[in-house]
């Protein structure tokens, strides 16, 4: 009896030690994803004189004055940037910023402050994390973003994307994930901190699940990733936004056809399928039906859902044989026109892609209305809107998410012409 009496002692001692290592903070500012609207935050733009050693990363081949980005960025707050070869109108030199900088980091969520936007999910590429420049930036870049989300009070998030993942790197990932709740304090910085909590976990999303444009990992790899993301006694326990291909419930056009799929699709918190580039203006009462039925599914396997936005897109100068402004702002109506209506569809938060990625002509903070002239050509603002037009309606929309202000949809006009 009283070895029985002891073994258990000791199994109860087991358990509320495994308990107790459990490395994440209890709670955080920020509960649920409901409620908010996020941005995606690539922070992967480098200038060749700013210390990292990575030349004019995501820029293009500046030093050749080659450029592959769509949008200049109107860098007049910025505390630092670095000079192109390429000429404004008047015959100066044009200017970029560089993520690497922790000022550009915090000046991008002071802005997110201003206008109302709630945080961001900060991208980190399995691809970067293969090489010791890669993880440099992306930990500099993080670890800014941490410290400028608490100064500003915004909820920040990490987003694996898989893009260059091979089978194999799994676990890259899983040390990669230890190593900064160890050395950041990603999730443990106290129990009013801002990384983004949901179903009472620390949300971490995985992006690029299901796509059949032949990808080197496989649903095992991600399964282990998962796996360990719930379930490992001291880094688990959290919730998983999973990021899917656009037509993933029919197994279909941009999706494997693996039934497994779906299976794996029931076990995570939030699905989060990828709209960009899929879609024209014309288009957009499809994708609101799509929305509805993608809502529903979610609904009947008790799993959450999330809606992507994006304001236009263009790749022209990274493919010149694609046309500039390929899909059009048309003025914020391609993009007002997603954030009402995914919000009159039933969806109860938002992702916009992305904050800064001028490279396919995403970006939402401010552009430029005078980029460089010459033989490259630039989306800017039309006539009328203000180079912060796109952080404004992000922020109006999510007032409108809330039920703050009531519900419209009529785009709201820019605060200054």
């Amino acid at each position: 009896m009283r070895k029985k009496i002891y073994v258990l002692l000791v199994c109860c001692s087991m358990v509320l030690i495994g308990h107790a290592q459990n490395k994440h903070a209890k709670q955080s500012r920020f509960p649920s994803y409901k409620g908010l609207v996020m941005t995606g935050y690539q922070g992967w733009f480098n200038a060749k004189e700013d210390g990292a050693n990575r030349g004019w990363n995501h820029y293009g081949n500046i030093d050749k004055e080659r450029i592959g980005v769509e949008i200049w960025p109107e860098v007049s707050e910025y505390d630092k940037t670095y000079k192109t070869p390429f000429k404004l109108a008047n015959g100066d030199n044009a200017y970029l910023f560089s993520s690497y900088d922790d000022s550009t980091v915090k000046l991008h969520f002071k802005w997110m402050q201003q206008y109302g936007i709630d945080g961001a999910f900060i991208q980190r590429f399995v691809a970067n994390l293969k090489s010791k420049t890669g993880t440099n930036h992306n930990n500099k870049v993080l670890s800014a973003a941490l410290n400028a989300a608490e100064k500003y009070k915004r909820v920040i998030a990490v987003m694996y994307d898989f893009s260059g993942m091979h089978d194999g790197d799994e676990q890259l990932v899983i040390r990669d994930f230890k190593n900064l709740v160890d050395s950041m304090k990603l999730t443990n910085r106290g129990n009013n901190q801002s990384y983004l909590y949901h179903n009472k976990k620390p949300l971490v999303a995985l992006w690029g699940v299901g796509f059949n444009d032949n990808r080197k990992y496989n649903l095992k790899n991600v399964r282990a990733i998962i796996d360990f993301l719930q379930n490992d006694p001291v880094y688990g326990g959290c919730a998983i936004l999973l990021g899917v291909p656009t037509q993933w419930r029919e197994l279909a056009g941009d999706t494997e056809s693996d039934p497994q799929l779906l299976e794996t699709f029931k076990k995570v918190d939030i699905i989060h399928p990828w709209f960009v580039g899929r879609f024209i203006e014309s288009r957009i009462p499809k994708m609101m039906d799509r929305i509805s039925a993608d809502i529903a599914w979610c609904k009947q396997e008790k799993v959450d859902y999330v809606p992507v936005v994006y304001p236009g897109f263009s790749w022209h100068n990274m493919r010149p044989e694609s046309p500039l402004d390929q899909i059009p702002r048309n003025k914020g109506q391609f993009f007002w026109k997603q954030l009402s209506g995914a919000i009159q569809k039933g969806a109860e938060m938002i992702y916009v892609a992305m904050f800064d990625e001028v490279d396919e002509g995403t970006a939402i903070f401010k552009i430029s209305k005078n980029p460089p002239v010459g033989a490259i050509e630039f989306v800017k603002p039309e006539v009328d809107i203000p180079s912060d037009y796109y952080l404004y309606l992000t922020g109006y929309a999510g007032k409108m998410l809330r039920k703050e202000i009531p519900f419209q949809l009529s785009i709201p006009a820019p605060k200054n012409k």
